[in-house]
């Protein structure tokens, strides 16, 4: 089901004459940066979530929505992860790697662990965005799947992602942001801009800037809208944003 951060229906910002954005031509793309900034925007809001919850108080329902919207979306951005690699990206491996085979079915295996253990604490994050007594007890089980997650995403960049250079030519979309956000956009997951603004949270603007040169051109256009709605949007779980 689609979950939503920003506004389902952003305004249409059009180009402002003598605005746009100036990309260095020769600026490369990132190599699978859409893989890296899943992981690492994982591992960020796993974090900042036990955190939000141990501060959560019984009369302020607003945060407590808050933090059940964002644990549904990183939930629903984890499985879209996990459904893009095995249904794209694993295939591709078992053909062009056929020796990584057996390390590509325990990461398939261990998708389908990881996603009953998030069902299971996202059942635990709804009784204590409804009864904050419980959510120390809550916060505790989120770092517990952090850590257990944190063990699945190092043994992919050690022993995955080191391998893709020399299987996937330079150039090659696989694993980028475009394609991530094409397959936002084709499945029925999180909306794209809620995706972008969430993956790029924190990141250098200098690789902001290398990143978006390589969407295409309504997305560089409506990424300040996109940035500064989902800013006011989070302030109430994170605070304001440096």
């Amino acid at each position: 089901m689609p979950s939503h951060l920003l506004p389902v229906e952003s305004p249409q910002v059009p180009a402002q004459p003598g605005a746009e954005r100036k990309v260095q031509p020769a600026a490369e793309a990132i190599p699978f940066a859409g893989l890296r900034l899943v992981h690492a925007a994982l591992r960020r809001d796993l974090v900042r979530l036990p955190n939000a919850l141990r501060l959560l108080q019984p009369e302020d329902t607003a945060t407590a929505e808050a933090i059940q919207r964002h644990w549904d979306f990183v939930t629903a951005m984890l499985t879209c992860h996990h459904e893009q690699q095995d249904t794209r990206l694993w295939p591709l491996l078992r053909r062009f790697a056929p020796e990584l085979r057996l390390l590509l079915n325990w990461l398939e295996s261990d998708h389908h662990n990881l996603d009953h253990s998030f069902t299971r604490v996202t059942t635990l994050v709804r009784i204590a965005t409804r009864d904050p007594a419980s959510a120390w007890s809550v916060a505790y089980a989120v770092e517990e799947l952090a850590a257990r997650l944190e063990t699945h995403l190092r043994i992919e960049e050690r022993q995955l992602l080191p391998r893709l250079d020399g299987i996937f030519p330079a150039g090659s979309r696989i694993g980028t942001l475009p394609e991530l956000l094409d397959l936002l956009r084709a499945a029925d997951g999180p909306n794209t801009s809620d995706a972008l603004v969430w993956l790029l949270e924190g990141v250098d603007p200098v690789q902001v800037d290398r990143l978006l040169a390589d969407c295409d051109d309504s997305t560089a256009r409506h990424w300040p809208h996109w940035r500064d709605t989902y800013a006011r949007c989070t302030d109430e779980l994170w605070g304001p944003q440096s």
